[in-house]
């Protein structure tokens, strides 16, 4: 039995796909072991539609989704973050606020689908990979025992989480 709910933040630099995504899938499947959170370093102030028409046509609740900056998570009233996960790998290079309470991080890159050019259908169906990587990676997060594991062996699992399919070379490789 969980005695307590653990946040996450997921991170992206624009804040309007791979966070919100992310953060939707975590805030179902994750329902009372952890509350999820996303926000940018450079927030556009809009939710890419794709996002919000693969989270809907997979059956995820997009209300309240908004693009919003990693600072409101940063000051003294923000919830304490227990795990931070960078989505894009720009956002994992850059240098991120101070997270009160020195929460768990990792790197779970997955391609941007908001760059995919073309048709419609092309772009969908990037949103559609995108939606499937960070799905397979929240599940393998929500299955992990965190309360009962030591901080090496949730780093290194959650490190794990990060380099499965779909991962981006700029940190897998490393």
């Amino acid at each position: 039995m969980i005695d307590r709910v653990f946040n996450v933040l997921f991170l992206c630099t624009g804040n309007t796909a791979r966070s919100i995504i992310a953060e939707k899938i975590l805030a179902k499947d994750g329902a009372g072991k952890f509350r999820a959170f996303s926000a940018g370093s450079h927030p556009k102030g809009v939710v890419n539609p794709f996002a919000l028409k693969v989270l809907a046509e997979a059956g995820y609740p997009t209300d309240g989704a908004r693009s919003k900056s990693w600072d409101e998570f940063a000051g003294e009233d923000a919830p304490k973050m227990d795990f931070v996960f960078t989505v894009c790998d720009a956002a994992a290079g850059e240098t991120c606020p101070f997270w009160p309470g020195q929460p768990m991080t990792a790197h779970w890159g997955v391609e941007d689908p908001a760059a995919v050019a073309g048709a419609d259908i092309e772009k969908e169906r990037a949103f559609v990979t995108a939606f499937r990587y960070l799905k397979n990676r929240i599940t393998a997060f929500a299955a992990i025992p965190v309360e009962r594991l030591d901080r090496l062996t949730l780093a290194a699992r959650l490190n794990e989480i990060g380099r499965m399919e779909g991962a981006t070379k700029a940190k897998s490789e490393a």
